[in-house]
């Protein structure tokens, strides 16, 4: 039977419950025990596929097709484990399934109600994973904070679990904040307690408080939280901000959370983790020998968190060279500019990476980027949108194709090399109906992308509508453009590049996807060493 943890936070959002959770669960696996993580969200998008993504930060895309929300990524890139469907569980999703039953008769007539269809539904949820015989431990995310109105459902079917699963097979990790008081110069614990007893009112006794503060906590401020929260004091773990979020883990070890679970869910395996390869990563990130600067060109940059997996996949490419990787976001929008200005804002990076995106604004200054950097032999290396807009700059200024465009920014374009994909045409619905999850994709013997992967057979995420439109393949090709990755059953071009330039790749997939700390994409690696070569030749 698996054990189940649940995470709730308190006081305040973006706390970093994901990043706790995810700690926790490395911690346990490297333990030697099996651990998945699920995040269960409280709005009532179905999921936040439709989201813009500096409402919500970024949708993260799962090898089954699943949109799900951006701490799926944090779970992966620790675990080292792929999520799917169910890892991810929002409000939207449950009524879905409630009022559905109900249309097709499976309540027996009853009146539907939050308790006990919408609980139970939350419930049957929950316990999916675990009902694999998979995992010996799930660790359940629960979205929003402790007395919002959206997460009162979960936090009852919480204390649900509880009474049915037993003390022994289901703990509450309660995350909290600890302001400090500048003026005071002194730490605050009041609203943590509060935040305890919006919990206690649910009927629920957290057994592990996890702290998050500025400044250390002293053994006062333990004991006071013991005194007042019904807490142990040896389950007061301090959560100080960190200079990376990779340190987390260890940080979490030196306080005992692991050793806590693994006491509160009786364990009997409690060997230390093993944790030599997170340590050794850590030391490449913290020992780089290089530093490079990458400019992220994108429509979102305003918050950080719409390009997560992108900043995150740069870290672990960044470890496995040794080298620094300084990322600076850059508006297309600025770009749009006379070319002789382009220098002022492109010049000055070692490598530039054209971010995915939806919609028309921005484009030409995207495309307008691509040019130069590919006239200067700048580093470029393009994502979804950002591969489509070097197509359509490739046939616009070498191939000739002055008209060309692509028909999601001008749908009635006279040559529309990157076009709407068939099977979309004619959908309407915006929700998960998107070209989504890993799809095969075969390249070309001797590419760069080849090498980069040191195969010719991969596989790889998707999330688009749009696609280059094989009626301009010929063309584009005698102009010189390298098509060096193709889906073998569709025929869709994946890959391209350019020969005569130090570093030109557009992929139509999504590889910050798959990157994790032990295993870094291999597109990211080449990129940052292509980007370190480039800074060492113009020295």
């Amino acid at each position: 039977m698996s054990k189940y943890i649940f995470v709730t936070g308190g006081v305040t959002s973006s706390l970093g419950k994901g990043i706790i959770a995810a700690s926790l669960a490395k911690l346990l696996q490297a333990r030697g025990l099996s651990v998945t993580i699920q995040k269960f969200d409280p709005y009532l998008n179905v999921d936040p596929g439709t989201m813009n993504p500096i409402e919500h930060g970024e949708c993260y895309v799962t090898d089954d097709g699943a949109e799900t929300d951006l701490d799926l990524g944090h779970y992966e890139r620790f675990l080292n484990t792929p999520t799917s469907q169910a890892n991810n569980v929002t409000t939207g999703r449950i009524y879905q399934t409630v009022l559905d039953n109900e249309r097709e008769g499976k309540y027996l007539g009853k009146t539907v109600q939050v308790i006990p269809h919408v609980t139970d539904e939350i419930k049957r949820r929950v316990q999916l994973l675990g009902q694999s015989g998979d995992f010996d431990i799930v660790i359940t995310e629960l979205g929003g904070t402790v007395g919002d109105i959206e997460s009162l459902p979960y936090v009852e079917t919480l204390r649900q679990l509880r009474w049915e699963l037993g003390r022994d097979n289901c703990i509450t990790i309660h995350l909290t904040l600890i302001p400090y008081l500048a003026a005071a110069k002194e730490l605050k614990t009041k609203p943590t307690q509060h935040s305890v007893k919006e919990l206690l009112k649910a009927g629920i006794q957290p057994d592990i408080l996890v702290v998050r503060t500025e400044h250390q906590i002293d053994d006062s401020i333990r004991r006071k939280l013991a005194l007042f929260c019904n807490v142990e004091k040896a389950c007061i773990i301090e959560a100080m901000d960190a200079s990376t979020i990779y340190d987390v883990p260890l940080l979490m070890h030196k306080e005992g959370l692991d050793a806590q679970v693994i006491s509160k869910l009786r364990i009997q395996d409690r060997k230390a983790p093993d944790l030599k390869k997170w340590k050794a990563f850590l030391g490449q990130l913290k020992n780089s020998t290089a530093e490079v600067t990458i400019g992220l060109v994108g429509k979102y940059i305003e918050l950080q968190d719409a390009y997560k997996s992108i900043y995150e996949a740069f870290i672990h490419a960044g470890a496995v060279n040794e080298c620094k990787v300084k990322v600076v976001p850059v508006s297309s929008e600025l770009l749009e500019a006379p070319k002789a200005e382009l220098g002022k804002f492109l010049d000055k990076f070692d490598g530039v990476l054209v971010a995915p995106g939806f919609g028309e604004r921005g484009i030409e200054g995207k495309i307008a980027a691509i040019q130069y950097l590919r006239e200067k032999k700048i580093p470029f290396f393009g994502i979804c949108l950002g591969m489509q807009c070097a197509v359509v700059e490739f046939s616009r200024n070498v191939a000739g194709i002055e008209k060309a465009s692509s028909s999601e920014v001008e749908p009635a374009a006279e040559h529309p090399v990157i076009d709407l994909m068939s099977e979309q045409k004619g959908i309407t619905a915006k929700g998960g109906t998107m070209r989504l999850g890993a799809y095969a994709c075969e390249l070309t013997k001797g590419s760069l992308a080849a090498k980069a992967y040191r195969s010719t057979k991969i596989s790889e995420r998707h999330r688009h509508r749009y696609e280059f439109n094989n009626e301009y393949l010929e063309p584009l090709k005698k102009a010189g453009l390298q098509i060096t990755g193709i889906n073998p059953k569709t025929g869709l071009v994946e890959v391209i590049e350019l020969k005569d330039h130090p570093y030109f790749v557009g992929v139509q997939f999504h590889p910050e996807l798959k990157s994790t700390v032990e295993n870094p994409h291999p597109l990211f690696v080449s990129f940052v060493e292509a980007a370190m070569k480039a800074k060492e030749e113009e020295k």
